[in-house]
C-alpha cells in the first residue's frame, strides 16, 4: 500500500509517498507561499498513483481523539478545531479540501492529539470552573504521532517489549513538548489545551502565570490580539537573544555571546523542569528518549538535558549526532536514546491499519 503524507505546518509543507515497509519513495518540502495546494498539485503530478492519503491535523478538537477517515462531518467537526490551533490546522484542512478534489482515495485525518487520548483524567483536567470544562477545556497534549513512532522505536533498539517500558520522550524541534509513557501509552504530556503550554520553545513561550497575561491585558492596556501573536511568534528563544535557530544559538553562545548563553540556559532549565514534572507520572524512568530536530541532532542540548537531570539517574552521554541510537546504557540508570522523527511513517501505518479494518 502506498500512502501520501501530507503534513502541513503554520509556514511549512513536507509531503511524501511511504511504502508498506515504512521507506519514502518520493517526497518534497517546501515553505512560505509555496507550502499551499499549488505545492500538493505538482507533487501529485510526478508522485504517482497511491491507494490513500494521510493528513497530520494538529488538533482534533473534543470528538476527533483517533485518525479518522474522512467525510464532510468529519471536515465539519475538524475546522471546529481550528480555533484551538490557528497556526497549523486552518493550513492543513486547505490541502485536505484539496487532496479531496484531486486524489480519489480514502483520506485519513492523522490527529496529533490522539495519542493523548489515554491521560487519564487527573492528568487531563483543569482546575477551572465547570462551564469552562464543559465546552471542552482540558489538557489535549501534541506531538502525538511523533511520540507515537518514537516509543515504538525506541523499544526496538531497546531490544524490550514496549508493554513493560517506562520512559519519558522529549519533541525539541519549533515546538517542544514533553511525555511520560508507560506501556506504550501517554500517561501525560506538558503541552495542554493548546501547543503553547509548557516548555520553551523557539518562537513560543511555553507556559506563563495567566495573572502576568490578565495584567498586560486590564492594567498595561495590552489587547489580547497582540498578547496572541506575541506568544506564538515573539517570544521563546527569540525573545530571550533574537535567534530562534538552535544551531545559531549554540554558535552566538559559543563565541562569547552572553545573551545567547543566557538564553540557552532558560530554554534547557525550563525543558529539565517540564521532564521532571513528567517523571512523576511514573513509577520509575526506563529510558529517556530524544526526538525532533533539535533532539536528534543537538548534542550540546541532549548533554545539558542529561546534566540537568542526574536527580533521575541520568549521566553522560555520548555525542553521536544523526540516526536511531542508544547513547548511554548503563547499569541501573536510565538509557538515552535517540529517535529520528518519521511522523510520515506512522501516518501510513495508522492509515494502513484504518483502512485494513475496513
Amino acid at each position: 500500500m502506498r500512502v501520501l503524507t501530507v503534513n502541513a505546518g503554520s509556514s511549512s509543507l513536507k509531503l511524501s509517498v511511504v511504502d508498506a515497509d515504512d521507506r519514502v519513495l518520493t517526497s518534497t518540502e517546501a515553505d512560505g507561499d509555496g507550502a499551499g495546494p499549488d505545492a500538493l498539485r505538482a507533487f501529485v503530478d510526478v508522485a504517482g498513483d497511491v491507494d490513500a492519503v494521510a493528513h497530520r491535523i494538529v488538533h482534533g478538537g473534543p470528538s476527533i481523539r483517533r485518525a479518522t477517515l474522512v467525510d464532510d462531518d468529519v471536515r465539519s467537526r475538524l475546522e471546529e478545531a481550528a480555533a484551538l490551533a490557528p497556526l497549523h490546522v486552518p493550513a492543513a484542512l486547505r490541502l485536505l479540501d484539496s487532496a479531496r478534489r484531486l486524489i480519489d482515495r480514502p483520506q485519513i485525518a492523522c490527529v496529533d492529539t490522539a495519542f493523548h487520548s489515554t491521560i487519564p483524567e487527573s492528568a487531563s483536567t483543569y482546575a477551572i470552573p465547570l462551564a469552562w470544562r464543559e465546552l471542552g477545556v482540558r489538557r489535549y497534549g501534541f506531538h502525538g504521532l511523533s511520540y507515537a513512532w518514537a516509543t515504538r522505536r525506541a523499544a526496538e533498539l531497546l531490544d524490550r517489549p514496549v508493554d513493560r517500558l517506562q520512559m519519558l520522550i522529549t519533541h525539541i524541534g519549533s515546538g517542544v513538548s514533553v511525555c511520560a509513557v508507560r506501556g506504550g501509552r501517554s500517561v501525560d504530556t506538558s503541552m495542554g489545551f493548546t501547543p503553547m503550554e509548557g516548555a520553551v520553545m523557539a518562537t513560543r513561550s511555553g507556559s506563563v502565570d495567566p495573572g502576568a497575561l490578565l495584567w498586560l491585558q486590564e492594567a498595561q492596556g495590552v489587547a489580547a490580539a497582540e498578547i496572541s501573536a506575541s506568544l506564538e511568534h515573539s517570544s521563546g528563544l527569540l525573545a530571550l537573544c533574537g535567534l530562534s535557530d538552535m544551531r545559531e544559538v549554540e554558535v552566538a553562545g559559543a563565541g562569547g555571546d552572553v545573551t545567547s548563553s543566557a538564553a540557552l540556559d532558560v530554554y534547557i532549565h525550563s525543558l529539565c523542569r517540564n521532564l521532571g514534572a513528567m517523571a512523576a507520572s511514573l513509577d520509575h524512568v526506563d529510558a529517556l528518549v530524544f526526538t525532533g530536530g533539535v533532539g536528534e541532532h543537538s548534542v550540546l542540548v541532549r548533554s545539558r538535558v542529561c546534566a540537568g537531570l542526574r536527580i533521575l539517574g541520568m549521566g553522560d552521554v555520548s555525542t553521536a549526532d544523526g540516526g536511531d541510537a542508544v547513547i548511554a546504557r548503563r547499569p541501573q540508570e536510565p538509557w538515552v536514546v535517540v529517535v529520528t522523527a518519521r511522523e510520515d511513517a506512522q501516518m501510513a501505518r495508522e492509515t494502513r491499519q484504518i483502512l485494513s479494518a475496513r
